[in-house]
């Protein structure tokens, strides 16, 4: 295809890189199939130790240059970079589209992330503020600083394979780190493209080699990066299973983390709310990617007074919904990843009818014409309790759980009530409520919306959340912060040497 082309993607198929050196591997060969119509795209060789530990060793070198490069040269790099996306903003959409499987429009909004992130780090590459304090003592001035801290590890996952990359390495580049990237090994190529891009950008402004790094593999790749001393900072995007085994590794060796992983997001539909707005906000939340964002909405809890009308609206909606090729603008959804998620699907299904949920919109595999890859499967939503099992457990799939409710404490005790806490959001009109549920009586999640959905997020604000989601955060605000380290300095400018406390040490 041709937007494979214009990304100019490795002929050798390679996947490990510092820049624009492709470092030949003997790892296993990883073919990307499209979930879209089983099609193979393309391939990469996974990462060797060898390969690893020659790219490595580049990194640690471009970090003792890079770091000396002023923030706003480094800034200028990176505002380069948002405009080589623009360019390539199409070529991009369309390939995380087609190897991931989400619609055109969120993989063309995917890359915009990237661009804002772009256009972000920019303005904070003059912003890398510390604070001044005073000293107790006489003619002393106290002040901190923030340093990079080396190499930053990226872990990220198949279903945003391009943006949440770029949250980490904008900021950790414009902060004077570089950085390795192990993409999903389910979206090779989407790294590939990448690399290619950014390498073009850094070459032309004379970068040092090994300032991004690209490194492709499974599991075993991911633990090297976990226990590797070197590596001071890993920001893994995933399941909570994958967080708490490589949060452990890290910690073993007092390394620190950025996880962003699971999510069990709900919306509270108030009596008070706007129907129809909060319609848009649950359907696209719900079968937004498939249902495979971090973000998707997973529950509704919705007033008792206004449920049977929700419903009905929600149920005629998704008779609506046009699940097909994603790269057909006028589809709204595309295919799951792969058959495992499909099986991990109708799983979730089963159990859900076990515990004795009632399906309102029935799930399944779609077949025939234009589902031939069996990937492609139905949007469902089922009548359930809170305290199911498979309802306090996250499905990477479009099942949407409906459930009543009394009074808001009772909402914000089932919104509350699971072990993730990333999204979350109410739909009122009644200013009480929603001060209620942003307050600390409300929302226990790292992101809590009024009267928008729970996906969705702008660069802006730090995202991420607590429990079971890591409490990781990326992206805006002072996130910046966990790319660095602290440093305290005092200057005495005297011409003795008070101790603080008033302590006395006479010779």
């Amino acid at each position: 295809m041709k937007f494979l082309q214009q990304l100019q993607l490795q002929k050798e198929n390679e996947g490990t890189s510092t820049g624009n050196i492709w470092i030949k591997s003997s790892g296993e060969l990883n073919l990307s199939f499209s979930p879209v119509d089983t099609n193979l795209i393309g391939a990469v060789t996974n990462t060797d130790k060898a390969a690893y530990e020659a790219l490595m060793q580049t990194a640690q070198i471009a970090f003792l240059e890079w770091r000396n490069w002023p923030a706003p040269k480094r800034g200028d790099v990176v505002r380069q970079l948002g405009e080589a996306l623009r360019i390539e903003k199409h070529a991009l959409g369309q390939l995380v589209s087609y190897e991931m499987g989400k619609s055109l429009q969120e993989g063309l909004g995917e890359v915009q992330e990237m661009i804002d992130i772009c256009d972000f780090a920019v303005g904070l590459s003059r912003q890398l503020y510390g604070l001044t304090m005073h000293s107790e003592r006489p003619s002393h001035r106290m002040y901190e600083q923030w340093h990079p801290m080396g190499i930053v590890g990226i872990i990220s996952a198949f279903n945003f394979p391009v943006a949440v990359w770029s949250w980490n390495a904008a900021l950790a580049w414009v902060c004077g780190n570089v950085t390795v990237w192990k993409p999903s090994e389910k979206t090779p190529l989407c790294g590939n493209a990448i690399q290619n891009i950014v390498a073009k950008v850094f070459a032309a402004n004379n970068v040092p080699e090994g300032v991004n790094n690209l490194i492709q593999g499974g599991r075993e790749v991911g633990e090297w990066m976990s226990h590797d001393t070197r590596i001071p900072l890993v920001s893994a995007t995933g399941s909570t299973r994958m967080g708490k085994e490589l949060n452990s590794a890290v910690a073993a060796r007092l390394g620190k983390t950025i996880l962003e992983l699971g999510g069990n997001n709900a919306i509270i539909i108030s009596e008070h709310a706007d129907l129809d707005m909060s319609l848009i906000g649950a359907v696209f939340g719900a079968v937004g990617t498939a249902g495979q964002r971090c973000t998707s909405t997973r529950r509704l809890i919705i007033h008792e007074k206004v449920y049977d009308s929700f419903v009905t609206k929600l149920v005629k909606a998704y008779q609506q919904i046009k699940i097909g090729d994603p790269l057909d603008v006028n589809n709204h959804m595309g295919p799951l990843i792969d058959k495992s998620a499909v099986e991990m699907y109708l799983k979730s299904i089963e159990a859900c009818k076990k515990e004795g949920g009632t399906f309102l919109v029935e799930g399944g595999v779609l077949e025939g014409n234009g589902y031939e890859s069996g990937c492609y499967v139905k949007p469902c939503i089922a009548a359930a309790l809170p305290h199911y099992k498979i309802v306090q457990h996250e499905t990477f799939a479009p099942i949407l759980y409906v459930m009543k409710y009394k009074t808001l404490g009772e909402a914000i005790a089932i919104q509350n009530g699971v072990p993730q806490g990333l999204s979350s959001a109410i739909m009122t009109l009644n200013m009480r409520e929603s001060e209620l549920f942003l307050s600390q009586k409300g929302s226990d999640c790292g992101i809590a919306n009024v009267n928008i959905g729970t996906s969705g997020a702008e660069i802006g604000g730090a995202f991420g959340g607590e429990k079971e989601t890591g409490g990781g955060r990326e992206s805006g605000s002072d996130a910046w912060k966990a790319y660095m380290r602290r440093q305290t300095n005092t200057i005495n400018w005297s011409n003795s040497l008070p101790l603080a406390q008033g302590i006395k040490f006479d010779l």
